[in-house]
Order: C-alpha cells, then sequence, then structure tokens
C-alpha cells in the first residue's frame, strides 16, 4: 500500500497541463508603469496626429541622406617636382614609392621630409623597373606618389545636410566642366562664400584628381563632391526638394542682379567655357542668367563665373 501511494504521488507531481497559481501576475499589477508620456506620443491623441502631420512634411520637404557616394579611381603622381607639391599642398596620399639608390636633391629631400612629417604616407622603396612598371614607362626620376580614390558624396547628401543646419542650401552643379583646375577653383570658392558642396557629372566631366585638390588650396578637405548618375535628373530631385535651379548662360533672360532666387535654397549650374549649358540641363534649370562683363569678354572661365555668383548670393544672404 505504501509502494502505491507513493508511485501516485509521483504520477500526481508530474501531471502535465495548467498548475494552480497566478505566475507572478498579480506581483507584475501592483509595478508602477512609469510617468505619462507627453500628448504628442499618445496614439490617438490629437497633438500625437499634428506631430505625425508635421514630420511628414519636413521629411517631404528634406530627403533623408543617402550616404555612401561613388568612389573614385587610385590615381598616380609621377616626377619629383609634381610629388613635392603634391605633398606639400595637401593632397591625400597612401604611399610614397622611391626608387632605390636613387640620386637626391633638394626636391627628393623635401619630399621625403614632408612625407615623413604628415605621417600618414607610407615611405615604400623600390626598383626602378617596378616603377617602370607602374608608371607605364613614365618619367617619375624616382618618385611615385599614390594618391587613393576621392570619396565622393552623394548629391542628396549636400541639401539635405544644409536643410539640418538650419540653413538654405547653396550648391554649384557643373555641367561639362573637363579641366580638374576649374573644379578646384570652384570648390575653393565654394568654401570661401559658404556654400554646401560641389555636384559633378559621372561621365565626360572632371573628377576630384590630385590637381583639383591642389588647386583648392586645402579646402577639398572641407567641401564635399558629390557624384551624380545624371546630372538633369539630380536637378530635377533637387528641385522637388525645395531648391531653385539657376543656370548661367551668355543668352541668359535675366541679369545676375535681377535673380531674386539667390538668397534661398539655390543650385548654381555653370557650363563649360565652349559650350556652356547642354540642351537638357538648360531646359531644366528654372531661371537662366548672365553676368554683366561691360569689358566685353564673351565668356568666363567656370571657376571664374561660379565666385561671382556665389559672391552675389553670399552678399544677398549677407
Amino acid at each position: 500500500m505504501a509502494g502505491n501511494s507513493q508511485r501516485r504521488n509521483r504520477r500526481t507531481s508530474n501531471k502535465k497541463g495548467a498548475q494552480v497559481g497566478s505566475g507572478g501576475k498579480r506581483r507584475r499589477g501592483l509595478e508602477g508603469k512609469g510617468p505619462t508620456p507627453p500628448a504628442s506620443a499618445r496614439k490617438g491623441h490629437v497633438k500625437n496626429r499634428v506631430a505625425n502631420a508635421k514630420a511628414k512634411q519636413a521629411a517631404a520637404r528634406r530627403p533623408a541622406p543617402r550616404r555612401g557616394g561613388a568612389k573614385g579611381t587610385a590615381e598616380l603622381v609621377v616626377g619629383r617636382n609634381p610629388v613635392f607639391e603634391a605633398l606639400r599642398d595637401g593632397v591625400p596620399a597612401t604611399n610614397l614609392y622611391v626608387q632605390q639608390f636613387i640620386d637626391t636633391d633638394e626636391r627628393v629631400r623635401a619630399a621625403l621630409q614632408l612625407a615623413s612629417e604628415r605621417g600618414d604616407v607610407n615611405l615604400m622603396e623600390a626598383p626602378r623597373p617596378e616603377l617602370d612598371r607602374m608608371t607605364n614607362g613614365l618619367n617619375h626620376q624616382g618618385l611615385v606618389l599614390q594618391v587613393p580614390p576621392y570619396d565622393y558624396a552623394h548629391p542628396e547628401d549636400l541639401a539635405a545636410a544644409a536643410f539640418d543646419d538650419g540653413d538654405d542650401p547653396l550648391i554649384v552643379a557643373l555641367d561639362g566642366v573637363t579641366d580638374p583646375r576649374n573644379l578646384g577653383a570652384v570648390v575653393r570658392s565654394v568654401c570661401a562664400f559658404g556654400g554646401h558642396g560641389v555636384v559633378v557629372p559621372e561621365r565626360r566631366a572632371a573628377g576630384m584628381t590630385a590637381g583639383a585638390w591642389k588647386t583648392s588650396a586645402g579646402t577639398a578637405a572641407r567641401t564635399p563632391v558629390a557624384r551624380a548618375t545624371n546630372l538633369t535628373r539630380t536637378l530635377e530631385s533637387y528641385q522637388k526638394a525645395g531648391l531653385t535651379v539657376v543656370g548661367l548662360a551668355a543668352d541668359g533672360e535675366l541679369e545676375l542682379q535681377d535673380v531674386e532666387a539667390l538668397d534661398g535654397p539655390v543650385v548654381i549650374v555653370v557650363g563649360s567655357e565652349g559650350k556652356g549649358l547642354s540642351r537638357l540641363v538648360g531646359e531644366t534649370c528654372d531661371v537662366r542668367v548672365r553676368i554683366p562683363m561691360p569689358g566685353g569678354a564673351e565668356s568666363l572661365n567656370a571657376g571664374v563665373a561660379a565666385g561671382v555668383v556665389l559672391w552675389e548670393a553670399a552678399r544677398r544672404r549677407g
């Protein structure tokens, strides 16, 4: 009998199914739920609906940044003077290749000293045949500087960053400008007059090469450059975000001093010195303006033209 009783007890203790008890629900029910959230955070409250509506309006006006623009290509600067000047002017670099048993002169010593002082440039010794192969037989004079690919911004980042800072975007877009020195000059002017960046097309246009870096006089480190797959579509995207697209053209319908849009969110489009704006880009512009030139010159290069318009925009924004 005692054995049967123990077996029944074991079967009862191992019984599956619901057990008697609250499972801790009563204790949790006595705990506080924290402070009451504000009305704007309570679902269904009128202030919550108003806050959501304002957030949607802000999102429509300011597109979310799309980080991770296109990457440029690596570049080699060859020759004693070009390498020295690139290092002196702060052009980004990863490696400085020095020919074995090189005959040092003042330029070589200065380049090595600059590379050592910067601290972010690796000094690599290489035999002459290796440098010949790297440069495809160019006259490297025993010095080759490797410039890393430029990290371009996304075009939408430029306007979004300005809006986030409470500013009206001031952006310059280049259409058909193929000289890197012109690009560097535009970057320098954008930085000088408080602009928010430069947009260049992905094809048939100058990119951020070592030459552009040098002409920018160091301002390329503070002024983002974005690369657009299709410049026309990029300009249309800016228009949807509330920016006015102002194109520079010798036959523009307005003179620069008559353009009211410069004190608001604006994109200034500059074409090449020879051809000006392309047809599709010109048709996309909200207004085309001309720079008065009483001296009789037919046109200005891209860097000078952008600087003139940026100065006028900065003057108006005060």
